[in-house]
């Protein structure tokens, strides 16, 4: 059998559902790899091995009786810590929440129990999703899996070191601008951000209400789209969750790209910021690939990407003040100083800004909803520039934002992050994979075809062994 920890949610399903494969004995062999690697990655703020282990036998049980509930039943998973868990405290990896205890599961962790899915702890984040790597906080940050001096992506950044290192098969993490494909990038993995609406976010801590997604990182897409199946619908609790059924992205998951019309966003990349030329070179070879598989590719044009990018800080700065006003006024000191300065800024966002912003965004969804009237997907990069030192404040907040995620938060669609290989220095290269919106089933097609050709989500992070850190 596949070494443990390097099954996925399909593979260890099937085994499973089979009674080839004991939840117990999976779960018990994710704990001892936390145990062994997570003082060197950091991913983890909290383990929780004694529901982790109470709910693996509770699975097996029922799996024993013949109750197996589905893909999930048994499977271990871990959440950014900005989901509340009843009982647990929900850090958001800040000081001023060290104190906290959650009095109910967030929906989505309420669905996943449903679902049978086995608890492991609590995932490494920036602070409040809204502050950037830094050495600044409670607990240790998360380290990226193929080079620890490295930041790992964010704001979802435990998830994606927990993810490629295979201490979690499934993880979930939230994005208001680009926060779960981020780390997906970083860490050689899959992110997938929903079209707005499609997860709820009751019991999730927010950032930015318009802004802010659920969604799911981990290894492969099939693993993804299991994920995602689980946890989205409609819920009455999130007053912008929406009021229908969501595809199955399952069904055609395998159907290929013969004949479909994917849109390529180059002159965000080529003309609107200069990327990484090993970025560039890495999503040409996807588009060739694309088109072996049988696609019609073409360029496509959209509103300049700082138009976008403009869009969204001034909505996501606005809106984020406005959650922390208090605390920014009473307890400063207490946030992490990177945080408290994006904070900070939008509190010189005037209210007329932020109705405009609001109104451009129409306008930028109108003109989004049009172009995919025309192609059945489109591709653009992700990060412009390759992971930089953890510890140096001065690149971290230089590249922070030179990224192409946040158009598809302004638009409410759902896009996905894929490996697109590795850099000379061994580092992960992504692309983005856009549709329409409530389309996650065509994105989930368009990423299957393309990952399962190009093979790059195979490819696993060297381990730092423990008596060597």
């Amino acid at each position: 059998m596949t070494e443990i920890s390097s099954l996925t949610i399909a593979q260890a399903g099937r085994l499973i559902a089979a009674r080839e494969l004991s939840p117990v004995e999976y779960t018990d062999a994710l704990l001892a790899r936390i145990t062994a690697l997570d003082p060197i990655y950091h991913a983890f703020i909290a383990v929780t091995a004694d529901i982790a282990r109470a709910e693996a036998r509770a699975a097996e049980a029922a799996i024993a009786r013949g109750n197996r509930r589905g893909p999930m039943h048994g499977i271990p998973y871990a959440l950014k810590d900005i989901f509340d868990v009843a009982g647990l405290a929900t850090t958001c990896h800040s000081k001023l929440r060290a104190g906290h205890r959650a009095t109910a599961d967030a929906t989505v962790v309420h669905r996943l129990r449903e679902a049978g899915a086995v608890l492991l702890g609590k995932l490494s984040l920036h602070e409040f999703a809204n502050g950037g790597p830094t050495l600044e906080l409670p607990w240790p940050a998360a380290r990226n899996p193929w080079n620890t001096d490295l930041h790992p992506g964010g704001s979802s950044s435990g998830c994606g070191t927990a993810a490629a290192l295979g201490l979690a098969p499934a993880t979930l993490g939230t994005d208001t601008g680009g926060s779960v494909r981020n780390p997906a990038t970083c860490c050689g993995v899959i992110g997938m951000k929903p079209s707005y609406g499609a997860v709820s976010r009751a019991g999730v801590f927010p950032l930015a209400f318009s802004l802010d997604h659920v969604g799911p990182i981990t290894r492969t897409v099939e693993d993804n789209a299991i994920l995602f199946q689980t946890i989205a619908g409609h819920d009455p609790a999130d007053p912008a969750s929406a009021r229908r059924a969501p595809a199955d992205c399952l069904a055609g998951l395998r159907q290929g790209i013969k004949d479909l019309k994917i849109g390529v966003i180059a002159h965000f990349y080529e003309e609107d910021m200069a990327a990484d030329p090993q970025q560039v070179a890495a999503i040409a070879d996807a588009i060739a690939l694309l088109q072996r598989l049988g696609a019609e590719v073409k360029p496509v044009r959209l509103s300049p990407l700082a138009t976008w990018m403009d869009c969204g800080r001034i909505i996501h700065y606005a809106e984020a003040y406005a959650i922390h006003e208090r605390d920014l006024q009473e307890r400063p000191e207490d946030f992490a100083s990177i945080t408290r300065r994006r904070l900070l800024s939008g509190a010189f966002i005037a209210a007329s800004d932020y109705v405009k912003a609001q109104q451009l965004r129409t306008v930028l969804r109108e003109e989004y909803a049009a172009m995919l009237a025309e192609v059945d997907a489109l591709i653009t990069i992700s990060s412009f520039d390759l992971p930089c030192r953890i510890d140096d404040e001065s690149e971290i907040a230089r590249t922070y934002e030179r990224q192409c995620r946040m158009p598809f938060n302004v638009a409410g669609a759902p896009a996905i992050s894929v490996p697109t290989g590795f850099s000379r220095d061994g580092l992960p290269l992504a692309m983005q994979i856009t549709g329409r919106t409530f389309d996650e089933a065509m994105v989930y097609r368009v990423a299957w075809a393309y990952c399962d050709a190009a093979g790059w989500c195979e490819r696993r992070p060297p381990i730092v062994e423990p008596a060597l850190a």
